[in-house]
């Protein structure tokens, strides 16, 4: 009999057995982050990557983990430090969340900041696409990706369990160790994990600046992208009591990095992260709710960008987050959940590049969720969200900021709905219509100073209003067994885009050398573009398609081609120019086969050009990439394991991500070649 993971869900041991097996039936996932009622099909478009699917995509950062998901691109700042973009919108219009909460950072704040998430960590990544501000806030307007680690056991565990994973190559050169260890008696469970990473600097082909940059006496690194090494280390304790009718449990993580940053040579960035969880849920309750779950996290961040071994800039966050769900009893054909969310974070940057204020942020938002089965074939969801959230600045000395005003407070209001019909056994049609608001954040209300790592002196405006949008999707499902897959588009009408547009100006930035003013004169000659945070009208439309074709299925093995694309159009309505960072037309392509232990894949991945960017924006052309796999699985005594070698970039073309701000300085790594070893016991 084949054994699978004691930590992950009945569900999730299902989806892992059918990955095991050609002969398995695929079982359809429920996402539980569009969805907390899970029992019935989701109108929002998502994506769930775990088991042999994630394993195949993980890489170095959330980003580029996620990238090339359908409609998810990566904001690339070299290979330590990446985020998911969704639809075009990134930063602070994208939640990332940890087992439902937020995990305090300062990602969203510069690209050049990483995540502090080891993807070899985790277990199950949900992606939703589109708005999903009624659920968790309107920094959510763009999508969610919520990461599950179970390092709060919410199923029982019974005896020790575990698993382990070595990697060796890739462009960086990565060595990365991770393993977790389980034990329970059925009623106490307990979760430890580690995982560390280090990595050399990228290898590219050709020059890292591209054509339009690259001066002829200067050309810059060539084969290698400089300072882009780093390591990366974490771990966690955690443990669970369980009950017939519930569990609760605690967690303590800890993630440490130390990385270059590739557009400041000689500056490297060193974080810290402290998280600590709590979660419980009641279930099979009486009265007016049938159960209810709470989760809660604080965090406390900090991170120092060293230059030359001294501390420029020190930028810290910490705060709390704390999520309560009831799930009410049925009414009629209406089920539905109640919710209340609160959070505070206190964020402060010092130092010389210390771009925006001491700033204390708090929100208050009430939620709720109903799901309607209007018949066999038509399921009806409604939702609506209300959010208040406080901005309250301190200069804290500095006179830079010392007439920004006083505080800030926003009232948001987010409504939605969505309804799924089923045509038919194979068809079905997926429709989602929702209004969003959104708070500005404190840097978006306070900035003031040269952010070196985007290369502009950004400028905040205190009295910018709420960000409005107007989204809808529509998607046609089809699964006949042969072909499973979608075809949908989406657009959004945002009234108040807060963007940050370039004014024409110049502006004087920081001196980094203390030496005597003629140097300082002459290092500011020309000076850095000034970009200001402004609120314009903004229209994203665009399409998604993806589709599993069954091959054929015989005594050389099970064949299945995988076939994606998507394309996102974006563009400032009040200046008629397109907005930055957009990526273009893309086409992913898997050939897969499976014979008894063994498994392989050929992809093809294709960009087209991006010439729609604004003025002030460069163009990146487009490329074709090959990339291989082969996977062989084997057991030794109890354990199962299984060995790797993955291929990437295996025709070494030079790869420009028109969503990364970087794209003329950092290309995406060469060709490449990675092994690995993961056991489960």
């Amino acid at each position: 009999m084949r054994r699978y993971p004691a930590s992950l869900s009945p569900l999730a041991a299902a989806l892992y057995l059918a990955s095991m097996s050609s002969h398995a039936v695929e079982l359809q996932p429920q996402v539980i982050t569009a969805n907390p009622l899970g029992n019935a099909q989701l109108a929002a478009p998502s994506t769930v990557l775990e088991g042999d699917q994630l394993l195949q995509h993980q890489q170095s950062s959330l980003g580029e983990t996620l990238n090339g998901q359908p409609g998810v691109a990566s904001t690339w700042f070299g290979p330590g430090a990446s985020r998911p973009v969704i639809r075009g919108l990134d930063g602070d219009r994208i939640r990332i969340l940890r087992n439902g909460v937020g995990a305090l950072d300062a990602s969203s704040l510069s690209y050049d900041h990483a995540v502090p998430l080891d993807p070899n960590v985790v277990e199950r990544i949900e992606i939703v696409r589109g708005p999903a501000a009624l659920l968790y806030g309107g920094n959510a307007i763009g999508g969610v990706v919520n990461t599950f680690d179970n390092r709060i056991p919410d199923t029982p565990i019974d005896g020790i369990h575990g698993a382990g994973e070595l990697r060796y190559g890739g462009a960086d050169t990565t060595r990365s160790r991770a393993g977790k260890l389980e034990a329970g008696d059925g009623t106490f469970a307990l979760h430890l994990d580690a995982n560390s990473r280090q990595f050399n600097d990228l290898r590219i082909p050709g020059y890292a600046r591209s054509g339009k940059v690259r001066e002829a006496d200067e050309p810059g690194s060539h084969g290698r992208l400089d300072n882009s090494d780093g390591r990366q280390d974490g771990g966690a304790i955690g443990g669970s009591y369980q009950w017939e009718h519930g569990y609760g449990g605690l967690s303590y993580s800890r993630y440490d990095s130390n990385y270059g940053s590739v557009a400041e040579p000689g500056v490297r960035l060193d974080m810290q992260q402290d998280h600590y969880a709590f979660a419980s849920e009641l279930r099979d309750l009486e009265g007016p709710f049938s159960s209810v779950k709470l989760d809660a996290g604080y965090t406390d961040y900090q991170h120092r960008e060293i230059e030359e071994g001294e501390v420029h800039t020190t930028f810290k966050n910490k705060g709390y987050e704390a999520r309560l769900e009831a799930r009410h009893q049925p009414l009629g054909p209406v089920e539905g959940v109640v919710g209340a969310q609160v959070s505070r974070n206190e964020f402060s940057a010092l130092g010389e590049e210390a771009f925006v204020p001491h700033t204390d942020t708090d929100s208050l938002a009430l939620f709720l969720l109903e799901q309607w089965q209007a018949s066999e074939r038509l399921d009806l969801s409604f939702g609506a969200r209300l959010e208040h959230t406080r901005i309250d600045p301190d200069a804290k000395g500095n006179e830079t900021f010392a007439n920004e005003g006083s505080s800030r407070a926003f009232n948001a209001v987010s409504l939605s709905s969505g309804a799924v019909y089923q045509l038919d056994p194979t068809w079905a049609l997926a429709a989602n219509l929702g209004y969003t608001e959104r708070a500005p954040t404190f840097y978006e209300l306070y900035a003031d100073g040269a952010h070196v790592a985007t290369g502009a002196y950004e400028v905040g405006d205190a009295g910018l209003n709420k960000e409005k949008a107007i989204s809808g999707d529509l998607a046609l499902r089809f699964d006949n067994g042969t072909h499973k897959g979608s075809v949908g588009v989406f657009y959004s009408h945002f009234r108040n885009y807060i963007g940050l547009i370039g004014s024409g100006n110049l502006r004087e930035g920081h001196d980094h050398d203390h030496g005597d003013e003629d140097d300082h004169d002459h290092d500011h000659d020309e000076g850095i573009p000034e970009y200001l945070y402004q609120g314009v009208r903004a229209r994203f439309y665009g399409i998604e398609a993806q589709d599993r074709w069954q091959l054929t299925q015989n005594r050389y093995g099970n064949f299945a081609l995988e076939l994606s694309g998507d394309y996102t159009r974006a563009k400032n309505l009040d200046s008629g120019e397109p907005l930055p960072r957009i990526a273009p037309l893309r086409l992913n392509s898997g050939l897969v086969w499976s014979l008894e232990r063994w498994q392989a894949r050929l992809d093809v991945q294709h960009a087209a050009a991006q010439r729609r960017t604004p003025a002030n924006e460069t163009h990146t052309g487009g490329y074709t990439t090959l990339g291989a796999s082969l996977d062989y699985r084997f057991d030794v005594g109890q354990s199962q394991w299984t060995a790797f070698v993955r291929g990437e970039n295996l025709t070494d073309q030079t790869v420009r991500y028109a969503s990364s701000i970087l794209r003329d300085v950092a290309p995406a790594g060469g060709r490449s070649v990675e092994v690995g070893l993961r056991t489960t016991f």
